[in-house]
């Protein structure tokens, strides 16, 4: 389940850049009518690892998995894009250990991307037991870089590595709440057959989220030609927000991962789920228009309406930019509109935050506390005091000085700010850093914009860019230069969140007026 909760977030990474296969590991039908009979225990004993007898193992040790560990192919809207691998292990001494591996690869533009995420986190083996230490590498699309985490007395120490750089100890963490029974939810609560709640804490991020994994009906599918009942849970996240449903046998093999109608893990065996097909993103994920949008949507002041369907209520909420109108067909009238912000309203630098802090606090990502970004920051914008002017002045400067690369992607706003290139995400990414520095509460904002690409079709791409506190709210598209992002902005979420990814694949616009 981790390695599939980071691939939701890997693809919206690559998405954000933007300007029936069979069932390779299934069991045989001998196999499949022999369980169904209770008469393979000799075949199971095979393929699974034996089940910890004593009671001092935690249930994700007792539950029944495949022995070996287990590979995955990840497919987006049916078009294979990674794979990943997972297993946890008893270790010697009372510990456990879990690997997680994931790599998403696809062509992005004109340039492959590939993201290559590895966890390996080791645990008290006994029921609850701790997180002890963790060590996440990632290279790739988003750079490279390597956390190493310990827990202690006083709480967990984080060191970071990244290549040519000096080793950085992060701010002292409060102590993990993970424990070895979170590290496999999905067999646990199928184990002891009720709900079961952790936290889990990310490796992208660094902060701990809430989980609840429930144990939902059965369902009966086909697999090597035969119909068999598989066990389903569905898991949970605060981070995410997307329902994930896992289907497993009765001897513990994990056979699909459903992320809504947007993605899937599959099992596969390794050679199979490490062969790739390369996949362009941006074709596959685009909402193609009945027709180009009308000059007014890129005026400012300006606006365009948008007919909609498949957009579930939650999305349809009205902002100053976003207006909704539902119609009696189901689908919803949306209008965008863009407009600079009343002079009136806007504020002196530092600015108080609406929301309490969120928007202008230092994170793992946004290193808003960073001398780096202070210091580039403060040379931007110098003694301005008018909050919007300084917004503006610290986008105009991203733009002008971070190169435009599709295949140099930095998930840290340090490590943007070094290498001075990338797309949308890294633009928005040190703009907000910057903002929060220089006392202005921001956020990113995760959405489609219009455009109109070589083939000649008007469509949204997926796109992100930068919404700032200036005494209202207003946004800012840093890689197009944009001190108001015009009406052909369509937002649905923030910072990467992967609860916009039911809409990959499912949005659909019917009508431009």
């Amino acid at each position: 389940m981790r390695r599939t909760r980071l691939g939701l977030l890997s693809l919206l990474t690559l998405l954000a850049g933007a300007p029936g296969p069979v069932w390779a590991q299934a069991p045989s039908s001998a196999a499949l009518k022999s369980q169904a009979k209770a008469a393979a225990a000799k075949a199971q004993a095979k393929t699974q690892a034996p089940a910890p007898q004593t009671q001092d193992l935690s249930d994700a040790l007792k539950a029944p998995r495949p022995k070996g560990g287990e590979y995955f192919g990840l497919y987006l809207m049916d078009k294979k894009v990674g794979w990943f691998f997972t297993d946890l292990t008893a270790l010697p001494g009372g510990k456990a250990q879990s690997v997680n591996e994931l790599i998403f690869k696809a062509q992005v533009g004109t340039r492959v991307s590939e993201r290559v995420h590895r966890e390996v986190r080791v645990y008290e083996a006994k029921p609850g037991g701790r997180l002890l230490s963790f060590t996440v590498s990632q290279r790739g699309d988003g750079g490279d870089n390597e956390l190493v985490g310990t827990a202690t007395a006083d709480g967990l120490r984080v060191v970071r590595k990244r290549p040519g750089q000096p080793e950085e100890v992060l701010k002292p963490m409060p102590a993990p709440k993970e424990t070895v029974d979170d590290a496999d939810q999905a067999r646990v609560a199928l184990l002891r057959g009720k709900q079961v709640e952790g936290v889990l804490l990310d490796g992208t991020d660094l902060e701990a989220y809430r989980t609840v994994t429930t144990v939902e009906a059965p369902e009966e599918q086909v697999l090597g030609g035969v119909k068999v009942k598989l066990a389903r849970v569905s898991t949970l996240s605060d981070k995410e927000k997307v329902p994930v449903a896992a289907f497993l046998t009765t001897d513990g093999k994990m056979v699909r991962v459903d992320f809504g109608q947007t993605m899937q893990a599959r099992a596969e065996s390794e050679s199979v789920a490490k062969r790739m097909d390369l996949v362009e993103v941006f074709g596959l994920t685009r909402v193609v228009l009945p027709k180009a949008l009308p000059p007014k949507a890129r005026e400012v002041p300006g606006q365009v309406t948008l007919v909609m369907k498949n957009l579930p209520a939650k999305f349809q909420q009205d902002t100053y930019r976003q207006k909704y109108k539902a119609l009696p067909d189901g689908r919803v009238e949306v209008t965008l509109m863009a407009a600079p912000p009343a002079p009136k309203g806007r504020k002196p630098r530092p600015v108080a935050d609406p929301n309490g802090g969120e928007n202008l606090k230092s994170t793992l990502a946004v290193e808003s506390e960073a001398p780096a970004i202070i210091a580039q920051a403060k040379s931007i914008i110098r003694e301005e005091k008018d909050a919007y002017t300084a917004a503006r002045m610290l986008s105009a400067w991203v733009y002008s000085n971070l190169q435009k690369d599709y295949g140099a992607s930095a998930d840290r706003a340090t490590d943007v700010l070094r290498q001075k290139k990338g797309d949308c995400t890294e633009h928005s990414l040190l703009t907000v850093a910057m903002m929060r520095a220089s006392g202005i509460p921001a956020r990113r904002v995760d959405g489609v914009i219009y455009m109109v690409n070589s083939d000649g079709v008007p469509a949204l791409y997926w796109h992100e860019w930068v919404e700032a506190w200036v005494g209202e709210w207003t946004q800012l598209d840093p890689t197009f230069n944009q001190p108001v992002a015009d009406a052909t902005h369509f937002a649905v979420g923030y910072e990467g969140n992967a609860e916009i990814t039911p809409l990959i694949g499912s949005l659909q616009v019917t009508d431009v007026k």
